[in-house]
């Protein structure tokens, strides 16, 4: 190729990243990284550099660079820290590490990389065990104590709902309270329904031909939107469902894991299979509305109990909506409903569960689906409420998501199953009245009644 030229090439094997004398830091861990032979080493070795993740066009993967265009905020800058981290040389203080931390800060854990990266890395399961260690028997940020313990804090305000809402968004106090909780002020915080659905639901035994499914009460459908569950309840009775809650208060755990609060989500979910574990032993299947607890029971749940009989059949019996409609009630057709909707699919929907049957039960009730390539909504659950990821947050969303919502025909639906989603929309276009999925079913049963 080049006659007359002299070289002296490096051998093939002098700069390779893990040399013969390669050898990480293999700290022990919560997850368990079950496909990457148990190291988190391997974990943190997964990234190959093709970059994927600093794309613009389509998929989840990343938001936070879509916003910044800075390598240090894409999925591959971050795994490289990681690795520098387990490696050893370039950042020495391990889990202590602020150069990591501050690197994790603006990961929304949308799980994008899981399903979009070519070599599956899964930076919201690295981002909350790094967190995890990282405060460990360390004073936390004030986020990590609201909205890590949501679901504490929801059903104390069950006592008194109104008078929470009241003070929550009263003038003056509501940016006292916003600070006091970590939360940017600019952010509404949401309001707590009269009553929760689990308070409110009488099951009814009707003798359905399908059998009976338990119906979950996340902490978000149940304490702030409490109409979806009692929807949701409406549509699989109608499908020949018998339908029951749990008799305990129960929780997956989401808040905690993706705040680092690792050592508590592990006893909240002991104690949600415990309560479960009847059900679960006849193979009922749990019909679960938000798409991030969903993900948590299919995904996170057997990597943080690995060997535990009950969380494996969890995972196995976890449905959405859609998904227990196609399974067991193959034949049942909801009323017609000629409507065009928008559909914003929930990243973790995207990246674990998938949306085949979500969007089949819409478009078997004559509505006429479009699934947005939006990415992520960039709420993400406590990610766009936390100090200092709002104008990250609000970009993400104004990239794609909300143009679309924007210019979208009047009498088209919106749809978002998640509810960080339909906050995500209601807050930076109130005029929007976004729908869970089990909404428009329910509303196909009435005759389209009560839509927008």
């Amino acid at each position: 190729m080049n006659p007359g030229k002299v070289v002296h090439p490096d051998a093939l094997d002098a700069h390779l990243r893990q040399g013969s004398a390669y050898r990480p830091w293999e700290p022990a861990t919560r997850f368990t990284y079950g496909e990457d032979d148990h190291r988190f080493s391997r974990a943190a070795a997964r990234c190959v550099g093709v970059g994927k993740c600093r794309g613009h066009e389509s998929g989840v993967m990343c938001p936070s660079y879509r916003a910044t265009g800075e390598e240090e905020h894409s999925t591959r800058g971050r795994a490289r820290l990681l690795f520098e981290m387990v490696e050893g040389d370039v950042i020495t203080d391990g889990w202590r590490s602020a150069t990591v931390r501050d690197a994790l800060d603006l990961c929304l854990a949308c799980k994008g990389c899981k399903r979009d990266c070519p070599v599956s890395v899964d930076m919201a399961t690295y981002k909350a065990e790094f967190l995890y260690h990282h405060y460990r028997n360390r004073p936390r940020p004030l986020s990590h104590y609201s909205m890590g313990w949501l679901p504490l804090w929801s059903r104390a305000a069950a006592a008194a709902p109104r008078a929470v809402n009241a003070l929550a968004h009263a003038p003056g106090l509501s940016r006292v309270a916003a600070r006091a909780a970590g939360v940017d002020p600019r952010r509404p915080l949401p309001s707590f329904a009269p009553s929760r659905f689990t308070e409110a639901y009488r099951p009814e035994p009707t003798g359905g031909c399908r059998g009976r499914v338990v119906l979950w009460p996340d902490t978000f459908d149940n304490n702030f939107d409490p109409h979806i569950a009692h929807a949701a309840a409406a549509v699989l009775h109608a499908a020949g469902f018998d339908v029951e809650v749990p008799d305990r208060t129960v929780c997956c755990g989401l808040t905690w894991i993706s705040t680092g609060q690792l050592g508590v989500a592990v006893r909240v979910l002991h104690r949600t299979l415990d309560v479960l574990g009847p059900h679960l032993r006849v193979g009922t299947p749990v019909v679960v509305l938000e798409p991030s607890c969903a993900a948590v029971f299919r995904s996170d749940l057997t990597d943080l109990l690995p060997g535990d009989e009950d969380a494996r059949r969890l995972a196995q019996q976890t449905h959405t909506l859609g998904e227990v409609l196609a399974r067991h009630a193959p034949d049942w057709r909801p009323p017609q409903l000629p409507r065009a909707a928008l559909v914003q699919q929930h990243c973790h929907q995207h990246a674990v569960l998938g949306y085949t049957h979500d969007r089949d039960a819409l478009v078997t009730a004559g509505v006429d689906v479009e699934v947005l390539d939006a990415g992520c909504c960039g709420l993400a659950g406590n990610f766009g409420f936390e100090a200092g990821h709002y104008d990250v947050s609000v970009a993400c969303a104004e990239d794609k998501l909300m143009p679309a919502v924007r210019q979208a025909d009047p009498g088209t639906l919106v749809v978002a199953d998640g509810f960080s989603c339909r906050t995500q929309i209601r807050d930076l276009e109130p005029g929007a009245r976004p729908l869970h999925s089990a909404e428009v079913l329910a509303a196909a049963l009435r005759g389209g009644n009560g839509l927008p």
